[in-house]
């Protein structure tokens, strides 16, 4: 305890997971100029209490250290957020398509409806895709956009008319326009082997202007906040230019306006120029350089071209050029010179391979002690890459990522070699850093409970189970790679990750105890309240009044005005709106406004039936 000064705040009659195994379990903790000066039984917190802390009580929900995420794009898809409409947790393609109708409606010339990622075809009921034909019926003159993954995306006709392309637009390097018997394009566009024509395409649309953006990334933050998100570690991408794309949240930092802690990876653009785009950097910017809200993590994860395995699983694994070598190295050397922490997308053992001789060559001349680098997926890495990464001191950092092409994987490689893709447990017994992500937001959800659920339960968003006993975590060691262990990454050790005395003061109040709830039901799991620096920065039901106000999303069009983001899955729509409403039974945590988007496929005039079939009283919001 640090009883010298009353604590700021107190937060009582909670089941906090502290993840400090000196101190595992509290029912108190206090807080104190953003750090926690005491964690531990309620009644020796109360004697810390002065006469302005003021006092929460959790009513005994779980609480747990707020998630970080290790890997993300939360700086491009907050400039994007509000102008896309999430499928992320819709359960059928019907109520997809209602979605996108409406949203069509709403939606003015010239604008787009796009759909960029965070979904598959598995999650939903009737597990397909709609077609260009269904696109067209629902939006004939408004241009649609939907990215699959980062395997295809499919374009209605007024979106091809947009981008300009045409029988005579040849397909660009790794990727293919699909063509109908006379040579026009259909609308479907393949990565084959690498998503640049899905991101180029995608680059064409209209943007949101400087001011919109700003209010487009505060709502993502709050999203993730909505879902106990407090730290994240944005590993850059495509069409991400630094520093021009980065002043939207520089911005926001300097404003005070940031609800995450964010350290980012600079990520290169141009093919063959990537050598020069890290000396310019290096010779401006160090790793560290910020503050705890705002801060640089080094390079990556593209740090040449020619390294860069894209995981369409639906597709032969590329062979990466015979340059790879020879274009990696240099880059390596002037990283470990300059003490760049770095990482490396590689989703295949084969690509990692390449990349391991480059390092250890290296590792020779400049050790890597204290450079805290790292491979990102490793979905099919053997254990001689995972022994030679512990050799060399460095990590891994996984995604979810199988959770949404698992079924992909096990059609193109078999099941056997599903089970241990990627092989987490192993990892962690070979002493590998290891911590967990989700690629948001095109590849998968940026839904760290679908995380959770996955690394716990082995199953893909679809149901489909992959993972023996051997490959599974225990729900503890889950929630470490989404807390302290993902500290590592961003090297910041010791600061936070842990509710413990002395740590930055983060922390997520849960909707349901993530200890106990069956493990089809982790996934539903959100945050009642989330706390940063012991300042709440998103409240619903219970805490809804804690909740600091927020603009509406801009423009008045935008999908998450109307519909929000990730969408619960049906079974839980009772268990989330009961404490909303105030109604009796058992509930989760979304306020009014979310409440109201998710009605969003069921028929107006049937609302009062569907609100009274959950027992629920006040639908008429």
């Amino acid at each position: 305890m640090q009883a010298s000064t009353p604590p700021d705040l107190i937060l009582v009659n909670g089941k906090f997971a502290t993840l400090d195994k000196s101190n595992p379990q509290a029912d108190a903790v206090a807080i104190r100029d953003g750090r926690f000066v005491g964690v531990g039984t309620r009644q020796d917190i109360m004697k810390l209490a002065g006469a302005q802390t003021k006092v929460v009580d959790l009513k005994g929900r779980r609480a747990i250290p707020g998630l970080i995420d290790s890997h993300m794009h939360i700086i491009r898809g907050g400039l994007n957020y509000n102008m896309e409409l999430r499928w992320d947790g819709v359960r059928s393609l019907a109520d997809a398509m209602r979605m996108l109708k409406d949203q069509v409606a709403r939606t003015p010339a010239p604008q787009w409806v796009r759909v960029v990622g965070g979904f598959t075809e598995h999650q939903f009921a009737e597990k397909r895709l709609p077609t260009v034909e269904e696109l067209n019926a629902v939006a004939p003159d408004t241009p649609v956009f939907i990215l699959h993954l980062y395997d295809r995306a499919i374009l209605n006709g007024a979106a091809l008319r947009a981008v300009g392309y045409t029988k005579d637009t040849p397909n660009p390097p790794g990727g293919e326009i699909l063509r109908d018997a006379r040579g026009n394009p259909t609308g479907l566009l393949l990565a084959k082997p690498n998503a640049t024509i899905l991101y180029a395409t995608l680059a064409k649309g209209p943007k949101l202007p400087p001011e919109y953006q700003k209010n487009s990334t505060r709502h993502f933050m709050r999203e993730v906040n909505r879902l106990g998100v407090t730290g994240v570690i944005d590993a850059g991408g495509g069409y991400q230019n630094y520093p021009e794309d980065y002043s939207i949240i520089e911005e926001l930092h300097k404003e005070g306006q940031l609800t995450v802690r964010l350290a980012y990876n600079l990520f290169t653009q141009k093919p063959k120029e990537e050598l020069s785009d890290f000396k310019t950097w290096t010779s401006k910017v160090k790793p560290g350089q910020g503050d705890d809200l705002y801060r640089h993590n080094g390079a990556g994860e593209m740090l040449v071209y020619t390294a860069a395995d894209f995981e369409d699983f639906r597709v032969e694994r590329p062979d990466m050029p015979p340059s790879m070598e020879t274009d990696l190295e240099p880059v390596i050397r002037l990283l470990a010179e300059k003490r760049w922490p770095w990482r490396l997308h590689a989703t295949y053992d084969q690509t990692i391979t390449r990349a391991l001789d480059v390092y250890e060559k290296v590792a020779k001349d400049i050790p890597f002690d204290g450079l805290n680098w790292f491979f990102d997926h490793a979905e099919t890495i053997s254990d001689r890459n995972i022994d030679r990464i512990a050799a060399l001191g460095g990590g891994i950092a996984v995604q979810h990522r199988m959770a949404y092409q698992g079924e992909y994987f096990v059609e193109r490689y078999g099941a056997r070699a599903a089970e241990a893709t990627p092989p987490v447990k192993k990892m962690l017994e070979k002493g590998v850093k290891v911590g967990a992500g989700t690629d948001a937001t095109r590849v998968a959800s940026y839904n760290p409970w679908v995380s959770l659920y996955w690394l716990t339960t082995g199953k893909t968003v679809g149901g489909m189970p992959m993972y023996p006993q051997a490959n599974l975590l225990d729900r503890e060691t889950a929630l470490r790679l989404w807390t302290e262990a993902n500290t590592w990454f961003s090297s910041e050790v010791g600061k936070k990750g842990q509710i413990k005395v002395g740590q930055l003061a983060d922390l997520a109040v849960l909707s349901a105890d993530y200890f106990s709830v069956p493990g089809d039901e982790i996934q539903d799991i959100t945050s009642v309240m989330t706390i940063l620096g012991g300042k709440v920065v998103y409240g619903d039901g219970d805490f809804g009044k804690l909740s600091p106000e927020i603009t509406p999303a801009m423009p008045d069009w935008s999908p998450v005005r109307h519909v929000g983001g990730y969408q619960p899955r049906p079974q839980a729509h009772k268990l989330a709106l009961n404490t909303a409403c105030g109604c009796a039974s058992s509930c989760g945590v979304h306020g009014h406004a979310h409440a109201k988007a998710w009605t969003s496929g069921v028929p107006t005039s049937d609302e009062s039936s569907f609100w009274g079939a959950l027992g629920c009283s006040c639908w008429a919001f």
